[in-house]
């Protein structure tokens, strides 16, 4: 069916609404970051000296590059990991299908439905138990099984996919089951793998709240989570503060621009598979 030049222009000016709802917020953001430190700006209003030296400050009075740095170890602790479980718990669901895989996987499905809130009391006295309070494994370990019910239905959705022929046929030239995942399913299972890793990587990036409650030191957070240190101590600094955000979120937003065609086309094809 055919759309008409009503609903295709119907459906530009959403686009355009949404495209604006969206930037106006980040315009915002950087107007207000170019400011006189200490002033409070209204709206969206560009300052007649802008000061660029805001970003600098922020830097250097948040530990930008400790929180960076720490930042990055809790992505090397979690993402590969959660990548590693979830793809074999995947391809053993979708792929190989044991007894008893439905069960298994609605169990995982039912993880979906659990908020990080409801059980963030009983991580706290876990991780306490543990005396992992105030490492950046508190971090880590709790976003690596939180990452588990998502990441698991991802992957099963991809290798239930899969052609059990080719299963068969390289079975029938003596590959065995450690062969035929590494050799033949993993390598057409990149574009899932690198979307999934995508999101596991801006997820924890931008956990807020683990962090927060799990690590009293903001120079052991994500960079998210040291927003909440760095908002008590310069909350009365509008313009200083509004720098600090931006340099948070930057990494996350070059990551998505870099990556936004793999991204979109992993998804696509996800959908389509589904």
């Amino acid at each position: 069916m055919i759309a008409s030049r009503r609903e295709v222009w119907m459906g530009r000016i959403l686009l355009i609404l949404l495209m604006a709802g969206t930037i106006v917020p980040f315009l915002t953001l950087f107007a207000t970051a170019l400011h006189k430190p200490g002033t409070y700006p209204e709206g969206l209003s560009w300052p007649e000296t802008p000061y660029w030296s805001n970003f600098i400050d922020a830097f250097k009075v948040a530990h930008m590059d400790q929180l960076l740095l720490s930042s990055v170890l809790i992505e090397i602790g979690v993402v590969p990991i959660a990548l590693l479980i979830s793809t074999l718990a995947g391809f053993a669901l979708g792929h190989l299908r044991p007894i008893g895989s439905r069960i298994i996987f609605l169990v995982f499905v039912l993880g979906i439905t659990l908020p990080y809130e409801a059980i963030i009391i009983p991580l706290y006295q876990q991780m306490k138990d543990f005396g992992l309070l105030n490492t950046r494994w508190a971090i880590i370990l709790p976003l690596i099984g939180l990452f588990m019910p998502f990441s698991v239905m991802w992957m099963r959705a991809h290798f239930v996919s899969m052609s059990q022929d080719l299963s068969e046929a390289a079975r029938i030239d003596g590959a065995n089951l450690w062969q035929l995942f590494w050799k033949i399913h993993l390598p057409l299972s990149m574009p899932a793998l690198s979307s999934l890793a995508i999101l596991q990587f801006l997820w924890t990036w931008n956990q807020f709240l683990l962090a927060i409650v799990l690590v009293s030191d903001p120079l052991q957070r994500t960079m998210a989570g040291s927003l909440g240190a760095f908002q008590g101590q310069w909350g009365t600094d509008i313009p200083l503060l509004c720098a600090g955000s931006l340099l948070i979120l930057t990494p996350t937003l070059l990551l998505f621009l870099i990556f936004q065609r793999k991204f979109v086309a992993a998804l696509l094809q996800g959908s389509v598979k589904g």
